[in-house]
């Protein structure tokens, strides 16, 4: 659909939820992606009082573009930079194939790694909100 009609019809936005929800889902699709946020009990508060976001995942967006932040626990023995690039990836797809939205970045916060049934948390950063 061209501009132009786009605008004879009104508008169309999404919710960062939406985005949040394609974007958790294309990444637990990737093999040695244990989890989205990092378990520990910080995440756990922090989430209690964060209105509407998904735990992992953070979403802004501007216009039409979107930025959006991930933060995995990844199964012992992967390759994090390979898994990180194939999320990036499969984020992207789906995003913008859903939405029609641009994905200017997707960062990846690795924040764990799980032994089998044990994850082990790195520290909290002080820029995961």
């Amino acid at each position: 659909m061209d501009k132009a009609m786009e605008e004879a019809l009104g508008n169309v936005r999404i919710a960062d939820e939406v985005v949040e929800v394609i974007s958790g889902m294309a990444a637990s699709q990737i093999e040695g992606v244990v989890s989205l946020g990092n378990g520990g009990a910080v995440s756990d508060i922090a989430n209690i009082f964060t209105r509407g976001s998904r735990k992992g995942i953070k979403v802004e967006i501007h216009e039409s573009e979107a930025k959006i932040d991930l933060y995995l626990t990844v199964k012992f023995g992967s390759t994090i930079p390979k898994i990180a690039g194939l999320v990036q990836e499969a984020v992207k797809e789906n995003v913008e194939n859903m939405t029609g939205l641009t994905v200017a970045e997707i960062n990846i916060h690795i924040q764990g790694v799980a032994f089998k049934d044990d994850v082990i948390v790195a520290e909290q950063d002080d820029d995961e909100e």
